[in-house]
């Protein structure tokens, strides 16, 4: 939890005087009294505005303006913005979006346009913003989760999971996650990534995963090996790469492919050889 405050102005008693007594504002006689006042102000605004035009809008926001400056002489105006969720996102561009001042009279605050500046920030994908009187600005973000490196025209973009670009600029701190390559391959990223979770060991393995012809995935592996995966059902695909290698070690030989769209056999094409098939029944060796 992140807590922006505001400097106070106020001077500590002298050694010796004794220290007075604070009255919180919400306790004083006239607060109740302008808080009424202030929700009537609104009430009959929003009322008047159904059913009235013209001078009566004019008399009605210039009575609203007129309550929301009484309201802040008389103590409701903002002194803390109190932020929670906040860890990618600056606590200048936050502050910026906000569009606040200390001192501001916290019934002027716009709460959905403050909302919809916030939400327009790259890390964030969710807000609430509250007022918590007297004087309290309550923010609540929910950020966007890494999921991946997109690459597509030369150029690396870091995705969430829903495939969105989250943000182009210092990224190389994320290098560690998974690269997808291809004009639609944000949008189906979070599930090849399901599909190669499932076998952790051939996951360490992976350096990209490259989304072809619209339709199905190649999986670059290090040691320069191209695995192609199916259109359909690649988790089945994926999990039998995993039993060959187990069985035959064949991710550790001089292979270039493994190509795996039909179902019932494995092709592998080796450097400077022809390509040879292993039944994906009998698990015969090369």
């Amino acid at each position: 939890m992140k807590l922006f405050r505001f400097k106070s102005n106020q001077t500590k008693p002298k050694k010796g005087q004794p220290r007075k007594r604070v009255v919180p504002i919400w306790r004083r006689p006239w607060a109740a009294p302008v808080a009424i006042a202030v929700t009537i102000s609104f009430l009959a605004g929003s009322s008047w505005w159904v059913f009235q035009s013209g001078q009566a809008e004019r008399w009605v926001s210039q009575a609203k303006w007129h309550v929301i400056a009484v309201s802040g002489r008389l103590g409701f105006t903002v002194q803390d913005i109190l932020v929670e969720g906040r860890r990618e996102t600056k606590q200048t561009d936050l502050l910026k979006a906000i569009r606040l001042a200390r001192g501001a009279p916290i019934f002027a605050f716009d709460l959905d346009a403050a909302r919809e500046r916030v939400e327009a920030l790259p890390w964030v994908r969710h807000a609430t913003i509250q007022r918590q009187l007297p004087d309290t600005i309550y923010l609540r973000i929910t950020e966007r989760r890494p999921l991946a490196l997109w690459q597509h025209k030369r150029r690396f973009s870091l995705i969430d999971e829903t495939g969105s670009v989250i943000t182009r600029k210092n990224i190389a701190r994320f290098s560690g996650l998974l690269v997808v390559v291809g004009k639609k391959a944000p949008k189906h990223a979070s599930g090849i990534i399901r599909v190669l979770s499932t076998e952790p060991g051939l996951l360490k393995k992976v350096k990209a995963a490259v989304w072809v012809g619209d339709r199905r995935w190649n999986i670059r592996l290090t040691g320069g090996i191209d695995v192609r995966l199916p259109e359909d059902n690649p988790a089945g695909a994926w999990q039998r790469l995993a039993e060959y290698d187990h069985k035959h070690n064949v991710l550790s030989r001089n292979v270039t492919v493994l190509d795996l769209r039909q179902p019932d056999r494995l092709i592998v094409r080796t450097r400077a050889q022809p390509d040879k098939q292993i039944p994906a029944r009998k698990g015969r060796e090369t």
